[in-house]
């Protein structure tokens, strides 16, 4: 935990500090910035929103939640399955059962299995989820970064900046509205990525 903490804050320093160089136009070497120091432009962009509002980013979202939402039935199920086998097995215990007390014992046995099971499944699932996740923001940031350039080439910005979000780590405080290339990325991304 500490040390995801310490790496949350170097990154958060790195871009404040990148973020500080590029507002104020500091160069990094002293030619770096010399033809175009008086023009130098930043953008700032959501991410997020671009996958949320893009049409082929819509879709792969309702996909995965899809996926999720059906794994998430087949998990209730198996849990009503094992809420069954629970009364069950109380009921047994509860009354001077006709079941031996071997075959008492199979049924804990096999609850104790299933309940196993239903858990390691429910990891599984939480772990092939993350991993579609994790898979569709990579393929994704690729097409944003994509779209992004073009938008930035076509209108003269130098550099663009991941502004966050709310749901994300923010990353740009404040900026002018004209500087937001969200919606214009979006449409470039729609028109490149049916």
């Amino acid at each position: 935990m500490k040390k995801m903490c310490v790496n949350g804050l170097t990154k958060i320093v790195g871009v404040l500090f990148i973020t500080g160089i590029c507002i104020l136009g500091v160069p990094w070497e002293e030619h770096a910035f010399a033809a175009g120091k008086n023009s130098f432009r930043v953008g700032v962009l959501d991410p997020q929103t671009v996958i949320e509002k893009s049409k082929a980013g819509s879709r792969a979202l309702a996909a995965l939640k899809e996926h999720a939402q059906a794994r998430e039935t087949v998990m209730k199920n198996d849990q009503k399955e094992l809420e069954t086998l629970q009364e069950e097995l109380k009921a047994v215990e509860s009354m001077d059962s006709k079941l031996s007390e071997e075959d008492q014992k199979r049924k804990q046995e096999r609850f104790a299995q299933k309940y196993q099971a239903w858990q390691k499944q429910g990891q599984d699932f939480q772990n092939e989820l993350g991993q579609k996740q994790k898979d569709l923001v990579q393929e994704y940031m690729k097409k944003i970064e994509e779209a992004t350039a073009a938008v930035a080439a076509r209108h003269g910005f130098d550099v663009v900046i991941d502004k966050g979000s709310e749901n994300t780590l923010k990353i740009v405080l404040y900026n002018r509205d004209g500087l937001d290339l969200t919606n214009e990325v979006v449409k470039e991304f729609d028109r490149r990525f049916k």
